[in-house]
């Protein structure tokens, strides 16, 4: 069986270290990076990191508008599909990436099989639920990671396609989390490339969601907040938000705000789980903070994964310096029984079901 596995963006490496790892021998994985996430803290150390093999395509393609993006990827994945000729199509989550290659394939007649179907917002307002809900309605599989995401799609009609099969990225976090080492955990850089020494101390903060970073009164808003903890915050900051940052940063003068180059998986791993707390936009940080039983405050407008959304150990706020240090100041209760993102076993059930 030859499966063409089609990728783009960080947290799609990780889920695809987990499902090649154990795919492995079992059947031939044709590789392919659109190139979405194209920076080498982006893109390349991923792979080099958690094993991954190198990609058999790299397509380069980045920038523009979703339109723009979206339909250049599928104009060279489907390139790609014809000359390779898969039985099967595997996607994960919700990029750009992940809709250009499940039209690509279901018009050349390839079962698409998505991992992360179901995942809803409730709005099309946000680009990557539009990606999410046309991909679930061609996939001829739907690999759900919790009970909600299966709850969406048997309310769309699709529960004969789709399995519960839990998170690849907790299969990440406990089978990589082993690999960090203080090497990692001192791998932080500065924009010049100087090395940044981590504090004993420290927040953790991403924030790249052009709805927290498309006027600088937003981002200095989040900055605000973090600037004012009793700690520092690490932040690591996408390329595309850099000039932003340091401008705000210059303009308000913040001083307990450590700006640093975007970071590999395993250094993430250690920021998440030797940081106090953790605020974000991500949704991928946002459950790792989750397995790491570390406090998280999402800024966003909507829930993404409402299984994190208990006993304040994740919270949404606002893009404002008083609503986010509210929710930092809540207590959060652990439940050492509550795990609904699986057993950390997810990858070997995709696999049962891609070779089924």
């Amino acid at each position: 069986m030859k499966i063409l596995t089609v990728v783009g963006a960080r947290p799609q490496f990780i889920k695809a270290a987990v499902v090649s790892r154990i795919l492995k021998g079992k059947a031939e994985e044709v590789l392919v990076h659109t190139g979405q996430h194209y920076d080498h803290n982006m893109s390349d150390i991923f792979f080099e990191e958690l094993n991954i093999p190198k990609p058999r395509y790299n397509l380069g393609i980045s920038g523009g508008s979703h339109g723009q993006m979206t339909g250049r990827m599928l104009e060279a994945i489907e390139e790609v599909l014809i000359k390779e000729k898969p039985d099967k199509l595997l996607v994960y989550g919700d990029t750009n990436s992940t809709l250009a290659a499940a039209l690509a394939a279901v018009k050349l007649h390839i079962p698409v099989y998505h991992v992360e179907g179901g995942n809803r917002l409730g709005t099309l307002d946000n680009p990557e639920e539009v990606n999410r809900i046309c991909t679930d309605h061609v996939a001829i599989r739907l690999m759900a990671c919790t009970s909600s995401a299966l709850g969406f799609l048997e309310k769309e009609g699709l529960a004969e396609r789709a399995s519960l099969v839990g998170d690849p990225m907790f299969d990440a976090f406990v089978y990589y989390g082993t690999a960090v080492t203080e090497t990692h955990k001192n791998a932080l850089t500065d924009f010049d490339g100087n090395a940044v020494k981590r504090p004993e101390k420290f927040y953790y903060l991403t924030c790249h969601r052009q709805e927290n970073t498309d006027t600088d009164e937003k981002l200095a808003e989040i900055l605000k907040a973090m600037d004012s903890l009793d700690a520092p915050t690490v932040y690591p900051v996408h390329p595309r938000n850099r000039t932003a940052v340091e401008r705000v940063c210059k303009q308000f003068d913040f001083k307990n705000i450590i700006v640093v180059q975007p970071v590999g998986y395993l250094t993430s791993i250690s920021l998440v789980n030797g940081a106090e707390k953790i605020v974000t936009d991500s949704g991928g940080l946002q459950r790792e903070a989750f397995f790491a039983e570390k406090q998280c405050v999402t800024v966003f407008d909507h829930v993404i994964w409402p299984e994190t959304m208990v006993d304040n150990r994740n919270q949404l706020a606002s893009p404002d310096a008083n609503d986010i240090l509210q929710k930092l100041s809540a207590a959060q209760k652990i439940n050492p029984d509550y795990k609904p993102f699986g057993d950390g076993h997810s990858g070997e059930k995709i696999v049962e079901i891609l070779l089924s």
